[in-house]
């Protein structure tokens, strides 16, 4: 049967079933709406079934249309990590999506000790946050916390949780001011929920700022206290720069690593991975419990 079916076909009617509509598929594919429509109409021809119908202008897939649609959909992720796992077999670099505040703050500093493990690959950090284009951006893996839907059709997986706390300029004793970042959308709002924080931040008047980096720095000017990730003020704790003023908290998100194919296809991935999650367990460990028993 199949040497009676173009490829070619199953790849376009796999694009139009995945994008919803002829027309986005088209613009994927990189060819015109007729040459789309064509494929389809020879592959329905060459199975006698019906794979689309339209409904109040919408395309509908048919039932014989969404189990050839999850045939092609299992056959086709396999080919692609196929393809990427060869492509990848002579690649140096790995290349990975952070958070700003998280990359200059946290992760940046310990990319020499992952460098000094020796490994065959380096890792390309590019600074980002949301929603992740890895085609596009020919983007490896990205870390981002589960704030928002990243989609089914991405592997995800935990690193740590996140942790929350109230930080003040070392020498400084009574701060009216808090300084937020507006990076996180409701982040104050969220906050004021959390059980060890809503009675302390009800003290202060809020000044917005666009980046957590930005209330840091204020924060370490003297502008006002700022309430922050545990992990992006690791060194300014070690220096006696900051310190803590309220317990650090979880505030209900973790960080995950994502990619858009299976870790289990790149073994740079898996390495990558196994040490961030060492990493940045060690890092929770420390500064939540910085003098254990």
């Amino acid at each position: 049967m199949i040497e009676k079916i173009s490829l070619n076909s199953l790849k376009f009617f796999y694009f139009v079933a995945k994008c919803g509509s002829v027309t986005a598929a088209a613009e994927k594919l990189f060819v015109t709406q007729s040459a789309v429509s064509k494929q389809i109409h020879n592959l329905e021809e060459s199975l006698n079934i019906v794979l689309f119908v339209r409904k109040n202008k919408t395309l509908v897939i048919t039932s014989d249309g969404q189990q050839l649609f999850n045939c092609c959909h299992y056959l086709f992720s396999q080919l692609d990590e196929c393809l990427i796992n060869l492509h990848n077999n002579g690649k140096k670099q790995l290349i990975l999506s952070c958070e700003p505040t998280i990359s200059m703050k946290w992760l940046i500093p310990r990319l020499s000790k992952f460098k000094e493990l020796g490994h065959d690959f380096e890792i390309v950090l590019l600074t980002g946050g949301g929603v992740v284009d890895f085609e596009k951006n020919k983007i490896d893996i990205a870390i981002r916390r589960n704030d928002f839907n990243w989609g089914e059709h991405i592997y995800s997986e935990k690193i740590v949780d996140e942790y929350i706390v109230i930080a003040q300029k070392t020498n400084f004793h009574v701060n009216t001011e808090l300084l937020i970042s507006a990076s996180r959308p409701k982040f104050f709002y969220n906050m004021s929920k959390i059980f060890g924080l809503k009675e302390t931040l009800s003290k202060y008047s809020k000044i917005e700022l666009e980046h957590f980096y930005l209330c840091l720095e204020g924060c370490l000017a003297g502008l006002g206290d700022t309430i922050i990730s545990i992990y992006m003020i690791e060194k300014e704790l070690e220096c006696n720069l900051l310190k803590k003023i309220s317990t650090p908290v979880q505030d209900g998100s973790s960080y995950y690593l994502l990619s858009h194919t299976a870790f289990e296809t790149d073994h740079r991935k898996i390495i990558f991975l196994n040490w961030l999650r060492h990493e940045m367990y060690e890092s929770q460990v420390r500064l939540i419990n910085p003098n254990p028993v």
